[in-house]
């Protein structure tokens, strides 16, 4: 059965779900404290942070909304998994260049590779950016180290005879060697390293789950069912880029175990930016296309799935369920609209940020200088619930709907 439906909240618990971040949470409060700020003074409302009520338990903040005259008080929770991510981040220069060429062999011979690019090929560009670059790191190193050997050769040779020879290339090996800890250490300009590991952390179990995920997806859903037992008016779950199929999983265990009550607080379910086919198209995925199947018919939440063409890294106007080959006969989430950057952002805040491809993605968590119906501090902190909110709204007309994915059980 549906939960009570309400319109107007007073009181909500917001649970943040970040992508493949390895920084600390603090990040997402600083963001939205200066961005809310900003977003409050062009919209003509305020918002106000303060430090988190409760202690103990995900890290987190308390905002107060006053828009048009009516106050929301919410608490954000960040559910963190951030250190799983450094974890598998931990990994030496070589062992990433394996990962490397498992991570392609697994996209381009199941047949993934091709079928993402028939949905948007930014994400796929951003994709394969770390191989190439990881690549042409490598022949750089190589054509470095050949040389410094060839001249340390010339250098050598006649005088120390094969003892030059064996110091001309142990240098040269040692000048490769340390070009490539350069660009490793320079890895926060360039993102090779973070998003060849980001990439492979799906790939590497062929789109199932770690177990170490898993497991810390039960602590999310038991935070998250903790909440709507209490007394507030709407429990808004937020999943961005990567964060947002944890999100789908995490809500279907908590609905097929009967962990969302009856007259308790609405379920908003907002997905942004996300990322869903490099995941669901792979393989072994059974338990993530299961979910996007179960939550899409699912009347317990309302499920907004927001992305925009100007998102190089989310596949935008995609709808998750449909491109993934799953969509059942009674369908209905998610509701897949456009935060439409370029009509969202004046010229002069377009072109400033049109070619920074990874501020880009994390726009939706930003302030809009020429605002739509999308915005974040307000569907977070506002006194409208999101189903009301987006109540009677169309869906993109140039949403992608094809069903794409070769793989499409949902069970092994």
């Amino acid at each position: 059965m549906p939960p009570e439906t309400r319109e107007t909240v007073s009181k909500r618990r917001v649970f943040y779900i970040p992508g493949y971040d390895p920084i600390h949470p603090r990040r997402y409060r600083e963001l939205y404290r200066k961005e809310g700020a900003e977003q409050a003074e062009i919209s003509g409302y305020d918002i106000a942070l303060s430090p988190k009520k409760t202690k103990g338990g995900p890290y987190g903040w308390h905002v107060e909304g006053r828009v048009d005259g009516a106050v929301c008080d919410a608490d954000f929770e960040v559910l963190v998994w951030s250190d799983i991510v450094k974890d598998s981040m931990d990994q030496g220069i070589a062992a990433t260049y394996v990962q490397m060429a498992r991570t392609a062999w697994t996209y381009i011979a199941s047949g993934a590779l091709w079928r993402l690019m028939k949905l948007r090929k930014g994400p796929v560009i951003a994709a394969l950016y770390p191989v190439m670059f990881l690549i042409v790191q490598l022949v750089l190193a190589v054509v470095i180290g050949g040389l410094v050997m060839w001249a340390l050769e010339e250098l050598t040779i006649p005088y120390l005879g094969r003892t030059g020879g064996w110091l001309s290339q142990l240098c040269g090996l040692v000048a490769a060697y340390q070009l490539l800890r350069w660009f490793k250490a320079k890895d926060n300009k360039f993102f090779a390293y973070y998003l060849m590991h980001d990439y492979a952390y799906s790939a590497q179990s062929r789109g199932e789950n770690p177990p170490e995920l898993e497991a810390r997806m039960t602590e999310f859903a038991d935070a998250i069912a903790e909440a709507l037992t209490q007394e507030c008016d709407e429990v808004l779950v937020v999943g961005h880029s990567s964060g947002a199929h944890l999100g789908v999983s995490i809500l279907s265990d908590m609905i097929r175990e009967g962990r969302v009550p009856e007259g308790g607080p609405q379920l908003g379910f907002l997905t942004l930016g996300q990322v869903v086919p490099m995941v669901s198209f792979l393989p072994e995925a059974w338990r993530l296309r299961a979910d996007l199947a179960y939550l899409s018919a699912r009347d317990e939440l309302t499920w907004v799935d927001v992305t925009a063409p100007g998102d190089g890294c989310a596949f935008a106007l995609c709808d998750p369920v449909t491109v993934s080959g799953v969509a059942p006969a009674d369908k209905r989430w998610p509701l897949v609209i456009s935060a439409a950057f370029t009509q969202t952002l004046s010229k002069a805040r377009w072109k400033e940020l049109r070619w920074k491809f990874f501020r880009l993605h994390f726009q939706y968590l930003c302030a809009f200088d020429v605002p739509g119906d999308y915005d974040y501090f307000q569907i977070t902190a506002g006194p409208t619930t999101l189903e009301k909110r987006f109540e009677g709204r169309n869906p993109s007309g140039s949403r992608i709907e094809a069903a794409v994915n070769k793989f499409t059980s949902v069970a092994p």
